[in-house]
């Protein structure tokens, strides 16, 4: 079995710009800043920045071209693609790139973090964090065997 899969929690570096294929398809290209901090044998502190190539194709390219501007933090999952074709000056090129099947936007305005959550969040003043607002217990279909696909 092979596997391609990255997931990147980081910054964007830059604003992003949709663009439109010749057919129509909506596609953006993004820049994310992922930061590793360590200590060295000499007890020194270390950081060290990488910038990673991501592309959005269809509905995720507006999606982030709307909400997703430079310095917001997003997760980005999605596989690994190289892509090679020839420079005028006759040299062949690559890059290799993040291709995004989805995306995750962690804060709302560069600064406060944002966790998503499936049940509804109390952000009121009196809570310093969101507490989970309880819902009623969801009823459950009972399985039988046969509806088992193996």
């Amino acid at each position: 079995m092979d596997l391609n899969k990255v997931q990147i929690i980081g910054r964007i570096t830059q604003d992003i710009e949709l663009r439109q294929t010749p057919n129509g398809q909506s596609v953006t290209t993004l820049s994310i800043a992922t930061n590793r901090n360590w200590t060295d044998w000499q007890g020194n502190k270390q950081e060290q920045a990488e910038f990673h190539n991501v592309v959005l194709w269809a509905k995720l390219a507006e999606i982030a071209s709307q909400y997703l501007a430079k310095g917001r933090k997003c997760y980005i999952e999605g596989r690994l693609q190289t892509r090679s074709w020839e420079a005028q000056d006759g040299s062949k090129r690559y890059r290799t790139e993040i291709v995004g099947e989805n995306m995750i936007m962690l804060d709302g305005n560069g600064n406060s973090e944002w966790m998503p959550s499936s049940s509804p969040v109390d952000m009121s003043p009196a809570n310093e964090t969101p507490a989970i607002k309880k819902s009623a217990p969801k009823q459950e279909e009972e399985i039988s065997v046969e509806d088992l696909p193996f």
